[in-house]
């Protein structure tokens, strides 16, 4: 038996609570970590003489509760936290159970506290709540392990200094700050679904990390719609994972990929998920609409058989909730298929006068597929070859530069 391998799966199940317990009573994350790391290290020193203890998640906290004392005395801080923490060991086994849910979702608050940058709360919330290694979440976000090293301790260190509160946000402050949380984990799924750098366009892992952070919340907040709307649209796009290359690697649009790839089981779960976030009650949210925008796509068995009326009604409603030039681009493909390419190029105009999407290569590459279906191919020719040269990743490249030249060796319409 690959005893390594066991201590970092147990260590990928169990570190997040580990480090919420620990957080709780130490009141600081950066301590809290350093425990429980010394736990997982002396997991990799004795389970390999002695066994895997047969509850090892027990063991963990046994080991980190000791480490933790030993450093409070050592420290001689015979104060508050101290008491804390010895009500806590003394407390009965099914108290503390209790509680265990509550600290872990303190923590992924604590992780995504808006005091910090949305990268260094991403960073922080794969190391703390999904339970990735510095070197995992550097090569997560294709920065240099020591970059990484330094961002996550300035904001451990940031959130020290500001003393920031180790406990659940109250009733007024939660809707804010869950949709800071919500950011974060989408920011981390977006990531891993379309990658914006780097030569890969899907990094599969990355957004499983995210989904996994999703269901963790769903499972303690079971009441906030929103978090069900998420995670309902997070597997809803997960599912076309394995239909989005050819293979070759090369790209598939939505039109051209072969539907029975799509996951099943993944769509199943992501269309009870939004059941669940509209029967809720209440107007639904920005994640849910684009749940349920993806669910059109899910339920389409062709992409002839979407029903476009309803995706553009549903990007309208979005529009209304979240408004931003990407919305308006993505209700313009709602448009091509829904009232024509006329009216798809005019939306598509409209968004393209805006600063913001100057170096967005996505304007281009719809643009280009309306002005191809409108018989100009030497315009469509030209707006694929500028999207091309803004593509974050060489396989998009490849896509645009490909279509570009299809559209140039098009006859010109007399």
């Amino acid at each position: 038996m690959d005893v390594r391998r066991t201590v970092e799966a147990v260590w990928r199940i169990e570190s997040a609570r580990l480090v919420a317990f620990l957080a709780r009573v130490t009141r600081d994350v950066g301590l809290a970590e350093e425990i429980a790391q010394e736990a997982f290290v002396s997991a990799l020193e004795q389970w390999p003489r002695q066994g895997v203890p047969r509850s090892p998640g027990a063991w963990l906290t046994t080991v980190a509760r000791r480490r933790a004392i030993d450093l409070i005395r050592r420290e001689r801080m015979r104060d508050e936290r101290y008491a804390r923490l010895a009500a806590d060991l003394l407390a009965p086994e099914g108290e503390a159970g209790r509680s265990a849910d509550s600290e872990l979702l303190s923590l992924i608050f604590v992780a995504c506290h808006p005091i910090l940058s949305r990268e260094s709360r991403a960073a922080l919330a794969l190391r703390l709540v999904g339970g990735l290694t510095t070197e995992e979440v550097a090569r997560a976000f294709l920065v240099p392990s020591a970059t990484m090293g330094q961002r996550i301790s300035r904001a451990k260190r940031t959130l020290s200094e500001a003393q920031v509160p180790f406990e659940v946000p109250g009733d007024e402050e939660l809707p804010a700050r869950l949709s800071a949380v919500l950011e974060v984990v989408y920011l981390v799924f977006n990531e891993g679904y379309s990658g914006t750098s780097g030569e890969e366009w899907v990094r599969r892992d990355l957004a499983e990390d995210a989904m996994r952070l999703g269901r963790v919340l769903a499972a303690l907040l079971p009441r906030e719609p929103e978090v069900h709307g998420l995670v309902a649209l997070m597997e809803l796009q997960a599912s076309r994972f394995r239909a989005r290359t050819g293979p070759d690697g090369e790209l598939l649009l939505l039109q051209d990929q072969d539907r029975s790839r799509w996951d099943r089981t993944l769509i199943t779960h992501g269309l009870s998920c939004l059941a669940r976030a509209r029967g809720a009650g209440g107007p639904l949210g920005p994640y849910t609409v684009q749940a349920a925008i993806a669910a059109c796509h899910a339920r389409a068995r062709r992409f002839e058989d979407t029903d476009w009326e309803a995706v553009a009604a549903l990007y309208d409603a979005l529009s209304q909730l979240a408004p931003s030039p990407v919305v308006a681009l993505n209700r313009a493909v709602a448009l091509l298929h829904a009232d024509g390419p006329r009216a798809a190029l005019e939306a598509i105009d409209a968004v393209r006068a805006d600063p913001r999407m100057a170096r967005y290569h996505l304007v281009g590459a719809v643009r280009g597929d309306v002005l191809l279906r409108l018989g100009r191919y030497a315009e469509a020719a030209g707006e694929l070859r500028r999207a091309a040269g803004l593509a974050p990743t060489a396989r998009e490249r490849a896509l645009l530069v490909k279509r570009a030249a299809a559209a140039a060796s098009m006859p010109a319409s007399g």
